[in-house]
């Protein structure tokens, strides 16, 4: 990556609305061709990583990240044996297949309610003992019934299926002509392996999943800097995460440093290691020479996070990654961005930078697939709620074992929101959804900026720095005209 104004820009503190890619030749053929894989470990079709955020990556959220070819990342705060839980699910999962909401035909509209919302697609599949389906739920079908009504007498016995490895192309055909927009999928004996929505079938042409060498759904699973990291890393391996990430707040700190050396003994070279966060190519060199194989980048862009209002610690985010990168490059290493995602132009720019992947959380909050349960506001728009890390709840649920008075105590150190609305939207309800959005913006970056790969943005992007006006005029400003 080069400036447009070296002599000027390289001077400059700059955050991701401060710069733009300045367009260039492209000798490829189609948008479509661009090869979105990362290069720090294998696995994955594109770069794009959920933050450990209790509210952002449970099940649903890594599952679906890696069915869609990228990699969630479980928080820290999540019980061992829940984690180990997930994990299990994950790895066992249909790599193609979404899991499906199924209840018996004796359980109730209560338990259905119950589940519903689990999904955009808006489907509960009724299957028997032995898991052949005998019709299905959506939400019309709830209206006016009583509580205890079974499923039985709610379903629909109206059937649109497909067999398990039909063509995406023949699935979606198939919905489009029967008018729905998801189907369950039956294995060869009539039995239910998974459900595929018409708008999945195209993603999947799209997003590769993210698979293990024994083709295995792949899953991250955060760590504290705590004295009991190393066991919990050797225990995280042991039941098959991907790639282990050491994190806090502020990384270039000596317990991060000790935390990473006594976790790379106890793991050794099973899984990737990543730690953050930093801001600095000091940091990220005092980490990689620690030991870890990636570190994470940024302090304080997180919609989440108050830490710069609170401390004015952090730094700009491109110039951040920039730096970082050209250490880490230095030593034959990656970095990922962290925060600040917004658009995927955001996306195109960290990797422009020199980030192998980059790790979004608020913008995947408000979907289906985030832990947390759908709320209705006044109006009677869907949302779900949010927030920071580091803030006073998530502070105070980390020291749960702790008594009042120390609670009281580590209170005072908040650096995050404990609470915000993320508004479910139209269109953009699922993680597929997000994650098309994102990737296509990607790839039409690439070609803008000449490149057929990741490392060849990084190699040929030319980056220029604008006003605020010039930011500004490049957002949409014709939608609305009063």
């Amino acid at each position: 990556m080069r400036f447009l104004h070296p002599e000027r820009d390289e001077s400059l503190e700059l955050a991701l609305e401060d710069v733009f890619l300045t367009p260039g030749f492209f000798e490829g053929v189609s948008r479509l061709d661009v090869d979105l894989r990362p290069v720090d470990f294998p696995g994955g079709s594109h770069p794009i990583v959920s933050a450990n955020m209790n509210a952002v990556t449970g099940k649903r959220m890594a599952e679906t990240m890696a069915r869609f070819g990228g990699l969630g990342v479980l928080p820290q705060d999540m019980a061992l044996d829940t984690t180990e839980r997930i994990v299990r699910h994950i790895k066992g999962a249909d790599p193609r297949y979404d899991t499906p909401l199924a209840v018996s035909p004796r359980e109730s509209l209560r338990d259905v309610q119950g589940i519903i919302r689990k999904r955009s697609h808006d489907m509960v599949v009724v299957v028997d003992d032995e898991r052949r389906v005998l019709g299905i739920v959506t939400h019309a079908d709830l209206r006016d019934r009583d509580q205890y009504t079974p499923a039985s007498a709610l379903m629909s016995s109206r059937l649109v299926t497909i067999a398990a490895g039909t063509p995406n192309r023949d699935a979606f055909l198939l919905m489009e002509e029967a008018r729905v927009k998801a189907v369950p999928v039956l294995d060869a004996q009539g039995k239910l392996v998974g459900v595929l929505t018409r708008d999945d079938a195209v993603r999947l042409e799209l997003l590769r999943p993210s698979l293990s060498a024994r083709g295995e759904l792949m899953v991250a699973s955060a760590v504290g800097i705590s004295a009991n990291a190393p066991d919990v890393a050797r225990r995280l391996v042991d039941i098959g995460v991907s790639a282990i990430v050491l994190d806090t707040a502020h990384g270039h700190q000596r317990r991060m440093i000790e935390a990473i050396r006594v976790v790379r003994k106890a793991i050794g070279d099973a899984v990737p290691l990543v730690a953050g966060n930093v801001c600095t190519a000091e940091g990220t060199r005092d980490l990689l020479e620690a030991g870890a194989d990636i570190v994470k980048v940024n302090v304080g862009p997180g919609a989440m996070c108050t830490t710069r209002m609170q401390t004015g610690a952090g730094r700009p985010t491109f110039s951040s990654v920039l730096a970082c990168a050209r250490e880490a490059r230095k030593h034959g290493k990656h970095v990922w961005a962290d925060g600040g995602v917004k658009y995927p132009r955001d996306v195109a720019l960290y990797l422009a930078a020199g980030a192998s992947r980059v790790m979004v959380g608020t913008a995947l909050a408000g979907t289906y697939e985030s832990p947390g349960d759908v709320k209705e506001d006044r109006e009677g728009a869907l949302y779900k709620e949010n927030y920071g890390m580091a803030s006073a709840r998530a502070v105070h649920d980390r020291a749960a074992e702790l008594d009042a008075f120390e609670r009281a105590k580590k209170g005072f150190f908040r650096e995050g929101i404990s609470t915000s609305r993320i508004y479910i939207q139209e269109g953009k309800e699922s993680v597929g959804a997000l994650l098309v959005d994102m990737i296509t913006g990607v790839q039409s970056a690439c070609t803008y900026a000449g490149a057929r790969s990741l490392p060849e943005l990084c190699d040929k992007a030319v980056i220029g720095v604008q006003t605020l006006a010039g930011y500004g005029e490049g957002k949409p400003h014709g939608a609305v005209r009063r």
